[in-house]
């Protein structure tokens, strides 16, 4: 059995895919680094990071939401993740690669993995930053289809989401570079380890190598609250990868 990730799935199977539970057990002491310039930071940083979180989706969609401090850059070749995208992980935060599991015993768990089009490719922890939950990112091959129409395939999916509201948007504002239009989704779903509702985001781009969804969750929508800064973070700085990389 490849352990790497069944731990999380198996959490996630028996919480409900509760985000945040996932993982527990293996993910918080075993991220292989975050690529090139990665670095800790200081116990000030982190917790100012988290202090700063705006959360509003009004200011997540204009990219006036606080942004937390970087911790270094997935999804390049070598990185924790390759990924079509590229992007700045917050301080602490630990990426986790996850595949398909290889046990037949375990088989049917690979269908946590899928959400509408898309198949769950990275986890990046927020335990080891101080919050439960996770940025998780989904990608496809598929080329012939559009960001907005993976992302409503994304949420619909969920079941349980409502109060749904769509913006386009312009992603990896702050990196320097071109911008990449992405669509932003905010909604509300139902946990079904707490039974009450709580916040979600997610945005979908699309890249030369098939749609990315970048994905926030959290245990409930205080932890989504102060977690937002690393997804602005990631946002603010998403990039499509070289070919060599994802």
């Amino acid at each position: 059995m490849r352990r790497g990730v069944v731990p999380g799935v198996v959490a996630a199977a028996v919480l409900a895919a509760v985000p945040g539970v996932a993982g527990c057990s293996a993910g918080a002491g075993t991220g292989a680094g975050v690529g090139v310039g990665s670095a800790s930071a200081s116990p000030s940083a982190s917790a100012s990071a988290s202090a700063s979180a705006s959360g509003s989706p009004e200011a997540s969609g204009k990219g006036t939401a606080a942004v937390a401090a970087k911790g270094g850059t997935l999804g390049g070749a070598g990185s924790a993740c390759p990924l079509p995208v590229t992007f700045d992980v917050a301080a602490d935060w630990k990426p986790k690669k996850v595949e398909p599991i290889e046990d037949p015993d375990f088989q049917e768990l690979n269908e946590l993995l899928k959400r509408g089009t898309v198949t769950m490719a990275c986890e990046i922890d927020a335990k080891p930053a101080g919050n439960i939950g996770f940025l998780r990112v989904w990608t496809d091959a598929r080329t012939d289809t559009t960001a907005r129409k993976v992302l409503e395939a994304f949420v619909g999916a969920e079941g349980s989401a409502s109060s749904v509201t769509y913006r386009e948007i312009e992603a990896g504002a702050g990196a320097g570079a071109s911008a990449v239009p992405a669509t932003e989704a905010t909604y509300m779903v139902t946990s079904k380890l707490l039974d009450e509702q709580k916040k979600a985001r997610a945005l979908a781009v699309m890249t030369p190598r098939g749609p990315v969804v970048l994905e926030l969750g959290g245990m409930d929508s205080e932890e989504h609250e102060q977690m937002l800064p690393a997804y602005e973070l990631a946002k603010s700085t998403l990039a499509a990868a070289p070919a060599a990389a994802g």
